[in-house]
């Protein structure tokens, strides 16, 4: 495999605060070191408002006394600082409690060979780029007929280096960039007014969408959203637009995660290797996609990850697994940890989609009289223990199988064991955000109107 490269210099920096914290009395340790520089700014109404660059270099250590463990940040790297450091860590984690479940991969569960996933574009924009592209994204939404206002738009570029060295032997790195455009406009007059927005993020800036593209899909958006209606209360199928039917995905994520399974607070605790939708649903995780928005060519402990089906014809087939969560569980990790520099880690997914289905977004809606499709939620109402769900929502009521008109101020709820069970994909899928879905349809929901 080609490994993508990494600075061998900041690996040696680690290599030797490790070799400090040793000395200083730790039994294992491990560093990451993280440096990045990102650059953003903002226009208005064809006018700069603002304009932001940072560099930063952030390191951490974790050490383990025992089964004590702490964690320690700096951004200074003088030999001083480095060894101020090291004692300090070894000292704070003599004086915390044990844990029986913490502590680094051992030498052979480490990966030795990864490969190179083309994060990295190493075309840095200037200024005037961004300025030039954000301004052409809002005068391209502000050119829609209707659209009256401005919230602005915003252009941003980043890049990252990611160095991770641990006592097991593990030693790796890499770098990750992005771009995005994004931008508000605003339709209609008075108490009449309605937002909307559109963005586009990718890991290449020659990956992104126009400027016209976004900021047009923005207006026509906004516009279509004039004049909504209510709606009385009902339970009636929902179709959920792509742009918020990811969300679905990343709550069963946050829902199989180790740490959840654990503490016994996920409404799937005890879902494991039984049904959670309908047959021929499957939900993939894939590390290892090109140029992909969360790929990674390994873990945050130095643990290989690779591509798996979280949902194989409906039915759950893992948690979401870090080395301290599988061990509470009894379990092998799963190559899902992540971390900062200044905590420890935790499971989080990488790569996450729905499958497609069979049937395209007007034939998913064909059947429905009365209807509703959510293009914005409002609100944070999810109940992780015992899978509730109810949300502020907004987006277009549909009869007999068509889009009749906008509606807004009204709220929608469910139970999401009950809700995943009767999801349908439609064949829409599109890998933009990192995680996603196609259009969804899900029966039986209730909509709180009037």
């Amino acid at each position: 495999m080609s490994k993508p490269s990494f600075d061998q210099d900041a690996a040696n920096l680690l290599e030797d605060l490790i070799q400090r914290a040793r000395r200083a009395g730790a039994d294992a340790a491990d560093a990451l070191l993280v440096d990045a520089a990102s650059l953003s700014l903002s226009t208005r109404l064809g006018q700069p408002e603002g304009l932001e660059r940072s560099e930063a270099g952030d390191l951490g250590l974790r050490v383990f006394v025992g089964k004590r463990m702490a964690v320690v940040s700096s951004t200074d790297r003088s030999p001083r600082m480095l060894a101020e450091l090291a004692e300090r860590a070894v000292a704070m984690a003599r004086a915390v409690p044990e844990d029986p479940f913490c502590g680094i991969a051992d030498p052979d569960q480490i990966t030795r060979d990864w490969t190179d996933l083309d994060l990295l574009d190493n075309n840095e924009p200037t200024a005037d780029e961004l300025i030039a592209a954000a301004k052409a994204t809002e005068d391209a939404a502000r050119a829609v007929a209707g659209v009256t206002n401005s919230d602005g738009a915003d252009a941003s570029w980043s890049r990252s280096a990611v160095t991770l060295v641990a006592s097991n032997g593990f030693a790796g790195g890499y770098g990750v960039s992005r771009r995005s455009l994004s931008v508000s406009v605003l339709a209609g007059e008075g108490t009449g007014m309605e937002r909307d927005y559109d963005y586009h993020s990718t890991v290449y800036g020659s990956d992104l969408e126009s400027p016209e593209e976004i900021g047009q899909r923005a207006g026509r958006k906004t516009v279509a959203k004039l004049n909504p209606r209510k709606v009385k209360s009902q339970a009636v199928p929902i179709i959920f637009d792509p742009r918020l039917s990811g969300g679905f995905v990343g709550t069963l994520c946050g829902a199989i995660s180790g740490a959840a399974i654990a503490r016994g607070t996920s409404f799937l605790k005890d879902r494991l290797g039984k049904e959670l939708f309908g047959p021929g649903i499957r939900i993939v995780e894939d590390p290892h996609v090109r140029r992909g928005m969360r790929s990674k060519p390994f873990d945050a402990e130095g643990l290989a990850n690779h591509r798996r089906n979280l949902i194989e014809d409906g039915v759950l087939t893992t948690w979401i697994l870090d080395l301290r969560s599988a061990r509470q569980l009894g379990l092998s990790p799963t190559g899902h940890a992540t971390r900062g520099t200044s905590g420890p880690p935790a499971p989080s997914p990488t790569n996450v989609y729905m499958e497609a289905g069979p049937l395209s977004p007007k034939e998913l809606m064909a059947d429905i009289k009365q209807g509703l499709y959510v293009t914005e939620m409002m609100g944070q109402g999810v109940n992780g223990v015992t899978g509730d769900y109810s949300r502020g929502a907004a987006g277009f009521w549909i009869e007999n199988g068509e889009i009749a008109y906008p509606v807004s101020e009204i709220t929608i709820a469910g139970n999401l064991k009950d809700m995943y069970r009767r999801l349908t994909p439609a064949s829409d899928l599109h890998l933009r955000h990192g995680i996603d879905a196609p259009t969804l349809r899900i029966d039986g929901m209730t909509v709180a109107g009037m």
